[in-house]
């Protein structure tokens, strides 16, 4: 018997309607967007990051290193005052020994201006240069040449008159260091430091320490005739009369005592202005 074409279709669709009632649900279920997740607890905010180049104040940096006076000068960076002694933090100085051997108290190499000295910090600089290990052999070294040279004649040869010209050595030294670096800048009220220039040609480096023994700074940073150095010296030159003997006090030998303390200060300078470069072309050292 003949089933209609209806009949067919019927049996055609049934499945595929049941098919598309269990399909139907899952598909729609998938269309959905899923519910947003729940908010959470924002994250903590990070602290930024310090700079690389940021540095501490002199006060904080003094409470992390016990090592850092409390008189350190808060206008230079903490970090310079690491291994440096007190009297070089406190007066801005530095005594990076020239050849590893020469003393070099006295000295600014940094930018920044230091405050100015006190009395009592220009004589500690005078008293660690006059007794430094280093003024020893030197005026050891300045008295033998004045024992080859058998002056002062009075004196004669021999140990004892070694001895006589290493202590009247030591003593034109020592007398012209106090006179020009404490007593002079103290009553005047001059800076006895000297502060490297570090920069330009070399003739203009040369002039500009040699200039240092007729120029200088006040206490107050300005600038003037260098009393403290020719006086100081002067002075020294004529104290030495004390202590040579009474035919070697001459006019000649006190302005021979003169000009030699105001050459080796200027020679001082020199070796002073220059051995930065020094230290940085032979020895490599970028910083003392």
């Amino acid at each position: 018997m003949a089933r209609p074409n209806n009949y067919y279709r019927r049996l055609l669709i049934a499945p595929l309607l049941a098919g598309f009632s269990i399909l139907a649900p899952a598909a729609l279920a998938q269309q959905q967007p899923a519910p947003p997740p729940a908010p959470s607890d924002p994250p903590a905010a990070k602290p930024p990051d310090p700079k690389p180049d940021a540095k501490p104040d002199a006060k904080q940096y003094a409470k992390q290193d016990p090592k850092i006076d409390s008189a350190f000068d808060k206008t230079a960076r903490p970090d310079d005052a690491i291994g440096k002694s007190k009297l070089e933090k406190e007066t801005g100085t530095i005594n990076d020994r020239i050849f590893e051997v020469l003393p070099n108290y006295g000295t600014v190499e940094s930018t920044i201006a230091p405050p100015p000295l006190k009395s009592s910090q220009k004589f500690r600089l005078a008293t660690a240069s006059v007794f430094d290990w280093a003024a020893y052999p030197f005026n050891g070294l300045l008295a033998g040449i004045g024992q080859a040279k058998n002056d002062p004649k009075a004196w004669g040869q021999g140990w004892g008159a070694y001895s006589k010209r290493y202590g009247a050595s030591f003593a034109d030294n020592s007398i012209g260091t106090y006179m020009t670096t404490a007593i002079f800048p103290s009553a005047l009220r001059e800076d006895p430091r000297y502060y490297q220039i570090g920069k330009g040609t070399f003739s203009h480096r040369f002039s500009y320490a040699l200039s240092r023994l007729f120029v200088t700074r006040t206490d107050s940073g300005h600038r003037r005739f260098n009393y403290s150095e020719s006086l100081g010296n002067a002075t020294a030159a004529a104290l030495s009369n004390l202590y040579h003997p009474a035919d070697d006090r001459t006019a000649s030998r006190n302005v021979n005592t003169f000009v030699s303390l105001i050459l080796y200060d200027g020679l001082s300078n020199e070796v002073k202005e220059f051995w930065p470069d020094i230290r940085r072309k032979v020895f490599h050292k970028d910083t003392p």
